[in-house]
């Protein structure tokens, strides 16, 4: 357990930051987090979807338990996405 708590692959993903997206239909800068895969424009309500960048979730294969079911199955769908 140790190891997974100290991976320095899944820092970025257990601990989100912040990070401002455009919307591509209105221009309106809203905020995503590092952890999300898609967000609604605060100016016109519409999807924003961002790419997502390779991360070792999509090679651990403990990468479930270190960064729980529900947050692996989320940025897996939105990695699939930009295949």
């Amino acid at each position: 357990m140790a190891l997974k708590d100290q991976c320095p692959g899944s820092r970025e993903i257990r601990v989100p930051y912040p990070e401002e997206i455009a919307c591509l239909w209105c221009g309106t800068v809203s905020e995503i987090w590092s952890d999300e895969v898609e967000i609604f424009c605060k100016g016109c309500g519409k999807s924003i979807s961002r790419e997502m960048k390779s991360t070792c979730i999509e090679w651990c294969p403990v990468a479930r338990e270190c960064i729980g079911q529900e947050k692996y199955e989320r940025l897996m769908k939105g990695l699939k996405k930009k295949t």
